[in-house]
């Protein structure tokens, strides 16, 4: 045992996960590494079975197998292992055989960053198509009958009696401002899909600016607003006045999101601007883009509503249409990019990347 424990002094430092089997296949040793990535402690680990693990462990178990009748003294291999009610893990794995009686196999795993990326877009990409046919149809189907409430309304008010004017009145133009009110809503759904793409040359920088003039102008004080531009970064064809609104959205959300900190005086909102080289956006490759980046130092969004930020109708602020991040998704993909989020409290950070020429 000590001799075992000896061969894992240097493993505690690994950025990769490593679990070390014994004959029978069960975990002895797994390092921290091992623990954040299976989200479990050793103590739960070790003794478990790698099928005990993943529903579909067999795969693993297989080259466990092989490691231990010797067939190679390393594999490498790329997986999805599928955890029992949790999501998935896309790893990089390397399965090596040991001379070592106690623990004769050691597998290491490396989340696999990249695929785990081009899933997440692709599943943005489906998810905003779905909201561009929900959206489309639902819009249709209100718009329709909210003219002819608007209308019955209308006429209802002038048929009314002369000496109840008046007190019913109030009634017709409830019924009236609000069929109004709807109609701005179908309206701004509709937007993205009716109006023109018009193409120009676009600088990110301008529209930048034209953003941050906009939210100083609604939030003078208590809110600073810093740039960090690469100027290198070279125009591109593109509507310049969707990607304004795609931005404004963005920023204009973080901002009231920022209330508290606005009113103690810290708020924060970071423009940055890079340029990324050799980029992968929904499956076509890229040899450069842009990498724009919207911060703030706000409370960040809640950890029930992250995965469905992007989604019609869904907001994570009192009184938000949940309208604003689904028309900035849909303009930037218009652009053949693509809109990401991470966000923890203090640090809400929304990255849009859009392929360069």
């Amino acid at each position: 045992m000590s001799s075992t424990l000896m061969a894992t002094d240097g493993l505690e430092l690994l950025a990769s996960a490593v679990l070390l089997l014994d004959p029978q296949g069960r975990i002895v040793y797994v390092n921290p590494a091992a623990e954040n990535l299976l989200e479990s402690s050793c103590k739960i680990l070790i003794g478990q079975k790698l099928e005990e693990l993943f529903s579909n462990g067999e795969l693993l178990a297989a080259l466990f197998q092989q490691a231990l009748a010797h067939q190679f003294d390393d594999v490498r291999q790329d997986l999805i292992l599928e955890r029992f009610g949790r999501e998935s893990l896309w790893v990089d794995s390397i399965t090596t055989a040991l001379d070592h009686a106690a623990t004769p196999v050691l597998i290491e795993l490396r989340e696999n960053v990249q695929q785990l990326k081009l899933e997440r877009e692709e599943r943005l990409m489906d998810q905003s198509q779905v909201n561009k046919e929900l959206i489309r149809n639902l819009a249709h189907e209100i718009k329709n009958p909210l003219g002819g409430i608007r209308g019955a309304a209308q006429l209802l008010e002038l048929e009314l009696p002369e000496r109840h004017l008046k007190e019913l009145r109030e009634y017709t133009q409830v019924i009236i401002k609000e069929a109004d009110r709807l109609q701005t809503l179908v309206d701004r759904l509709l937007a993205p899909h009716r109006l023109a793409h018009i193409v120009g040359d676009v600088n990110i920088h301008e529209v930048c600016e034209r953003v941050r003039s906009l939210i100083v102008a609604e939030f003078p004080v208590g809110l600073t607003i810093k740039r960090d531009y690469d100027l290198s970064i070279p125009q591109f064809r593109g509507d310049k006045e969707q990607l304004i609104q795609a931005v404004l959205n963005i920023a204009h959300n973080a901002a009231q999101a920022l209330s508290e900190r606005i009113q103690a005086g810290d708020a924060e909102l970071i423009f940055q601007t890079r340029v990324l080289r050799q980029v992968t956006l929904s499956k076509v490759r890229y040899r450069l883009a842009l990498d724009l980046h919207i911060i703030d130092n706000g409370p960040g969004i809640p950890v029930d509503i992250q995965e469905r930020i992007f989604y019609p109708l869904v907001s994570g602020r009192e009184g938000g249409s949940g309208l604003g991040l689904t028309l900035a998704q849909t303009f930037v993909q218009q652009h053949m990019g693509v809109i990401e989020c991470e966000s923890q409290p203090g640090c809400t950070d929304f990255r849009v990347l859009i392929p360069l020429p």
